[in-house]
């Protein structure tokens, strides 16, 4: 099986809201994906319909080609964790994933083997209803890795993690993706996103809003904005202004310059005498190219409140 997931014109409306509206991306191997948008965007319900635990209302999500549910033993293709706390409460960890691994063929020794990988060895025998949240995610993704399967789907993988726990997560997924296997990661921290991911899919109200790499959002982001140090702001933002940028007090003695390229700011204020004694190009954050994306498409926004402060 090709380790890819296709969505290729997806609809979903649930009454008279909907949910998936056109939606048409790929995931592809040797890659970790993520998959991001606002609250209400649509991405839980694409990944319940490329899992097949909802059916769409047009268009189709495949996994290796093939739809979800015509998978013959799914774990050894798929893995995915969306619900850490899916788990009964008076199931022991081993027991839950020997279960697991029976339905679908896996031998018990890969259940041993998924234990140690996620940190959990020495609580395979503690009841899940006592485990942490952190712990529970590490159980749910223990059950991904379960059939070894080339494609994999997490969403929000690094709730309830500590800090090492975070560690581990980045270098497991990165690790997946080294091995060939398609990784999708759902995520609202952009800036885990940012030190794991190597392409992004960002949705909207239940449309593509980019599919892109990394790098080249973050390079789009960047574009022509140069943070300035300088003693004599005023003189600056004025010459700076008077030539068609945009300035920006970020604190102090530093500003933000939109809509000229670093060297024209560099020669502008050479030429007017106007001392400096940092110029550098400002590399936009994944939160900022993010935010800059997504502004039209936030279903619930706070609305300014007259006299408020701005």
């Amino acid at each position: 099986m090709e380790p890819t997931i296709e969505v290729r014109d997806l609809h979903k409306r649930y009454r008279t809201t909907v949910a998936v509206d056109g939606l048409s991306f790929t995931v592809r191997p040797g890659e970790v994906t993520g998959f991001v948008g606002p609250n209400g965007a649509g991405k839980s319900t694409t990944m319940r319909l490329i899992l097949g635990l909802d059916s769409p209302d047009g268009g189709a999500a495949l996994v290796g080609g093939k739809p979800y549910r015509s998978l013959r033993t799914p774990l050894t293709k798929v893995g995915a964790l969306l619900d850490a706390s899916a788990v009964h409460p008076g199931r022991r960890a081993r027991d839950h994933l020997l279960w697991l691994a029976h339905s679908n063929g896996i031998p018990r020794r890969r259940v041993h083997q998924v234990l140690e990988e996620v940190g959990l060895g020495a609580a395979a025998r503690r009841r899940a209803g006592g485990f942490s949240l952190g712990m529970q995610q590490r159980l749910g993704i223990a059950a991904a890795l379960l059939g070894d399967p080339p494609v994999l789907i997490f969403d929000e993988p690094v709730n309830g993690l500590d800090p090492d726990g975070i560690v581990w997560i980045r270098g497991l997924l990165a690790g997946l993706a080294a091995e060939g296997r398609a990784v999708l990661v759902s995520s609202h921290l952009m800036g885990e996103l940012e030190g794991t991911a190597d392409h992004l899919i960002v949705i909207g109200r239940g449309r593509l809003v980019a599919d892109t790499s990394v790098a080249e959002l973050l390079a789009a982001a960047s574009k022509e904005r140069t943070e300035v140090v300088t003693v004599r702001r005023e003189e600056a933002t004025t010459v700076l202004a008077r030539a068609g940028a945009t300035v920006t007090v970020i604190g102090g003695e530093t500003m933000t310059v939109e809509g000229l390229p670093g060297d024209r700011v560099s020669t502008l204020l050479t030429e007017a005498g106007v001392p400096f004694s940092e110029l550098r190009r400002h590399r936009a954050s994944l939160e900022e190219a993010y935010m800059d994306l997504t502004r039209g498409s936030i279903e619930y926004a706070p609305e300014a409140v007259e006299g408020s402060a701005r």
